[in-house]
């Protein structure tokens, strides 16, 4: 921790609201600092001088998440073999994997991207989220990274256990008819959201239920602010495996892109492997943790699944926003000679004219910089 002097020169006021408030004094009360003005003065040093910490963010109700308990005892000296198939061009499939089993999706020929949706086996409004699993792991993840549900649950759902390309996306949303006609001219061609749909229809979803897919073998990169596809490089015996930490339902299907470069310009069959786990592989998943706001059914304001299509306007709606309203405070700090000269140097003058708005910038900057979630 960066040293303090103990000289005042002069009190700066920050205008901050009681979230940010209580965020400071969680740190404070962790021990990254003895104070509010002492805080604040490790925030600037560190800042101005680079040498910013790796912090765990001061949490309040995190717990060991003890997923493995609820899977069925067995025999897991070894994985075990529960289900295999084809799954031919133009197709999907709806699979049933349970915590503790592995989905494992192999080339056979080489080069095919699989789109994958994914639900909770017991409430299909819990699925695969692109947009948390692209925030924790990248726009390409790969071995090591979760597949995360969307919020207000936000849990992980699978784990890549294994990957022998890491040439995945969370970027692009799955192809479409409609991109088809109108971008090629088809009336009908094989694409990803109508195969999706066909294939969860097996479990009474419809066409709205399908998601943004994780697309496996899909090589992308964002090289100027928008995003491309390039050709993969994947050979037949490429594969990648998925274990559950929950019960899911998976449902891989082969690309119908043959006229793009996602699966260079062809369409071809992979294998779909299911396992039960071993122990080794069980504990390669790394330790999960648990917090109140992953809120279940029971939990929402409004419970009940609507299943007419027009929006009304319920009449007795009273809204009840957390911790509105929103009230900033002056807060006065007291900073010395070292630490002010540092906050003239970062002050941002193109953003802010008050000394206590840049220095709030300078806080919190440091705060997002150096707390890991």
């Amino acid at each position: 921790m960066a040293s303090v002097t103990s000289t005042v020169t002069e009190q700066v006021t920050l205008h901050l609201n009681q979230q940010q408030q209580q965020l400071l004094a969680r740190s404070v009360a962790a021990g990254e600092a003895v104070s509010l003005a002492a805080l604040v003065a490790r925030a600037v040093a560190e800042t101005a001088t680079n040498s910013l910490s790796s912090l765990r963010v001061p949490t309040v109700s995190a717990k060991p998440l003890r997923w493995r308990d609820a899977i069925e005892p067995a025999d897991r000296s070894e994985r075990e073999l529960l289900e295999e198939f084809v799954l031919q061009p133009a197709t999907g499939k709806a699979v049933e994997v349970k915590a503790g089993e592995i989905l494992r999706i192999e080339q056979l020929d080489g080069a095919q991207c699989v789109d994958f949706n994914c639900f909770n086996l017991h409430d299909y409004r819990e699925f695969f989220h692109t947009g948390r699993t692209r925030t924790l792991h990248g726009i390409n993840p790969g071995p090591g990274d979760f597949l995360w549900s969307s919020p207000p649950r936000e849990r992980a759902m699978m784990y890549l256990l294994e990957d022998t390309v890491h040439c995945n996306d969370v970027v692009f949303p799955r192809c479409s008819a409609n991109l088809y006609e109108s971008a090629y001219g088809y009336e009908t061609h094989t694409n990803c959201a109508d195969i999706q749909a066909e294939a969860q229809r097996e479990y009474g979803l419809t066409p709205d239920d399908v998601h943004d897919s994780f697309n496996f073998f899909m090589s992308t990169a964002i090289p100027n602010g928008l995003p491309v596809i390039d050709r993969q490089s994947s050979v037949a015996g490429d594969f990648v495996e998925l274990l559950a930490v929950i019960d899911v339902l998976a449902v891989p299907n082969v690309c119908g892109a043959d006229i793009m470069k996602t699966s260079n310009f062809s369409i071809k069959p992979v294998k779909i492997q299911r396992f039960r786990a071993s122990d080794i592989e069980l504990d390669r998943v790394p330790e999960l943790t648990t917090y109140d706001t992953q809120r279940t059914v029971a939990q929402f304001r409004q419970p009940i699944i609507r299943t007419e299509r027009e929006l009304t306007r319920d009449a007795d709606y009273v809204p009840r926003f957390a911790n509105a309203p929103i009230v900033y405070e002056e807060v006065e700090v007291e900073i010395d000679t070292e630490t002010s000269a540092r906050v003239d140097e970062l002050w941002r003058r193109d953003l802010y004219t008050e000394r206590g708005d840049a220095l709030r910038d300078i806080v919190f900057a440091w705060w997002a910089a150096t707390h890991t979630p």
